[in-house]
């Protein structure tokens, strides 16, 4: 059996390659052989790979890192995890792929849709926003960019008792956020952000700003609605050149007239992948909370699931979400597809 692989080969150039080497691969005690059964497109840092803006990356590569799929054959030490099993895990857009059984390899607790579950994965990221922040009962939160990492941020923000206040351009996205419960947005390209949230904040402005986009200038331009000693989360990774005064943005953090805002970076690499006794925090417990709120329906996945995909169509999956973001939002590659 051949092991079918979306492949970023250069620059915007995406194809299906086989090969038979994991199929015929002996497994190690400590690994497991897996059969995909969906896998999810990280927009924006599989596009910007595919864009060959990520030095990290080299071409040729396989991408993709949230996954389902059903374990085929577990090594002689593997105890967790058995054939026939469903898991969770971080994989790449492949068919078959062997793991070793540890860190977040985790068995899907029944209740759950198979077509959710590899969204745990922008969960947990968007989850390190709330991890490092000080958000509280009663807190006013505002998110930039309603992707799927925005948009989960959102959910989880009013989950923990804030009022939240979601921003973008797209007007489907504005759309999904209401439908996944996120009370009151913005079209940041058509009304005055800041007069809104001020009138929404009782003029107090944003306790918490989480920006998702990854653009340097909105991050900048969130700061005037930004509450006094309030913080800013870099949730999305910034990414591309921006020329600014940067003197007089540190002194939104220094200067108490102009509010001593604390900047934070919310990368998820921050927290253990495992379970640590001194660190309350880690991957895998991130993992299974998002678990718990999916099967308790307070996550909603549903809105954000715009497309499954055949792997073959992987080039019109990228494509839709570079040039056609209204379109395209949730993108599954369904592997069970002929």
């Amino acid at each position: 059996m051949s092991n079918r692989k979306i492949v970023f080969t250069a620059p915007w150039t995406v194809e299906i390659q086989e090969d038979q080497e994991t199929s015929a691969a002996v497994l190690a005690p400590d690994e497991v052989r897996l059969q995909k059964i969906y896998s999810l497109i990280s927009p924006g840092t599989e596009l910007a790979c595919l864009s060959g803006g990520e030095s990290w990356f080299p071409f040729p590569d396989v991408p993709g890192y949230a996954s389902v799929s059903r374990v085929l054959e577990a090594g002689e030490s593997v105890e967790h995890i058995k054939a026939g099993d469903n898991v969770f895990h971080y994989g790449t857009h492949s068919s078959e792929q062997i793991v070793k059984a540890e860190g977040v390899l985790l068995r899907v607790p029944d209740g759950i849709d198979l077509k959710w579950v590899p969204f745990t994965r922008m969960a947990t990221v968007a989850m390190t926003s709330l991890r490092v922040s000080q958000i509280e009962l009663g807190d006013f939160v505002t998110v930039t960019g309603l992707g799927l990492v925005g948009n989960m941020a959102s959910q989880l923000a009013g989950l923990q008792g804030a009022h939240v206040i979601g921003l973008d351009l797209s007007e489907e996205r504005l759309r999904i956020a209401k439908a996944c419960g996120v009370a009151h947005t913005i079209h940041s390209g058509k009304e005055q952000a800041i007069d809104i949230i001020k009138q929404l904040t009782n003029g107090i402005g944003s306790n918490t700003h989480i920006e998702a986009t990854g653009v340097p200038k909105v991050a900048v331009d969130s700061l005037p609605w930004i509450a006094p000693f309030g913080e800013l989360i870099l949730l999305g990774s910034p990414r591309g050149e921006y020329i600014t005064n940067v003197t007089d943005v540190l002194n939104y953090s220094h200067l108490i007239g102009r509010g001593c805002i604390t900047f934070k970076g919310a990368h998820e690499w921050r927290y253990s992948v495992e379970p640590n006794p001194f660190v309350k925090h880690s991957l895998v417990r991130n993992s299974q909370v998002v678990f718990q709120l999916m099967k308790e329906g307070k996550l909603h996945i549903e809105p954000l699931l715009s497309h499954v995909l055949r792997p073959e169509q992987a080039e019109e999956a990228y494509f839709g979400l570079r040039d056609k973001k209204d379109e395209y939002s949730g993108v599954l590659f369904d592997w069970q597809a002929e």
